[in-house]
């Protein structure tokens, strides 16, 4: 941690992108080398893999590949790809109460079981009690931050769960992280999945609760920088 809320990337090098060798793997130049990069992000984000950008990455102890891409260049600084790292940045947010829509609640269990799908956290505040799934938007279209970049089974689902969970009373919320710099509003992607995005419509019909945060990735400092706690949505 580096200041209150603030999540600082240890070890982090740069690297330049190279080729794509299957959806989880790309291939990096780290100093003239190169390495494999595992990407843990599921989307197809076809905007920010390109070869010859400017990547961020970490070396990994073990496994087949050698370092991990956490992040590439968008804008001047750098667009979060790793969803890991933005779930720790948002938990990191969450327990210093810089998020004012949430003051207060506090994690309870994570991935948790709802229905037919598994959400990322159940909250409480006192007696309350809240689902809260959070999703990776950093497909950009000029100063919209996007999700999904492709159609997404397991995003319709979560959303199906949360919808039901809000009409039978129970409080569900939605985060999106807009993981990139210079975002000015989030809304859903209707081209890469029209269906996720009436089921969002729906959700929000139903009472559940559609937010998003904007943060991106500062290689001066090596921190995880938000800058908009309740980033305006597009529906």
């Amino acid at each position: 941690m580096a200041g209150e809320g603030l999540l600082r990337v240890e070890g982090a090098l740069e690297c330049i992108v190279g080729r794509r060798l299957n959806r989880f793997v790309v291939e990096v130049l780290v100093e003239g080398e190169p390495l494999k990069a595992y990407v843990n992000n599921t989307g197809r984000l076809l905007d920010l893999l390109v070869e010859g950008r400017r990547g961020f990455c970490t070396v990994k102890e073990s496994g087949k590949t050698n370092c991990r891409l956490f992040a590439v260049e968008d804008q001047g600084a750098g667009a979060i790809l790793d969803t890991q790292l933005q779930m720790k940045a948002f938990e990191a947010w969450l327990n210093a109460g810089l998020i004012q829509w949430l003051k207060g609640w506090m994690i309870s269990r994570r991935n948790v079981k709802l229905g037919d799908s598994v959400i990322d956290y159940l909250m409480r505040k006192e007696s309350e009690h809240a689902y809260v799934e959070v999703k990776s938007a950093v497909l950009r279209s000029d100063k919209y931050a996007l999700y999904p970049d492709c159609p997404s089974l397991r995003g319709r689902r979560h959303v199906k769960e949360l919808t039901r969970h809000a009409i039978g009373g129970g409080k569900s919320i939605i985060v999106f992280m807009a993981a990139l710099p210079k975002a000015v509003a989030f809304k859903p992607n209707a081209s890469a999945d029209a269906e996720l995005y009436s089921l969002l419509l729906n959700a929000k019909k139903a009472g559940v609760e559609v937010r998003a945060i904007a943060s991106f990735y500062d290689p001066s400092t090596s921190l995880i920088r938000p800058y908009n706690f309740d980033l305006k949505v597009v529906l």
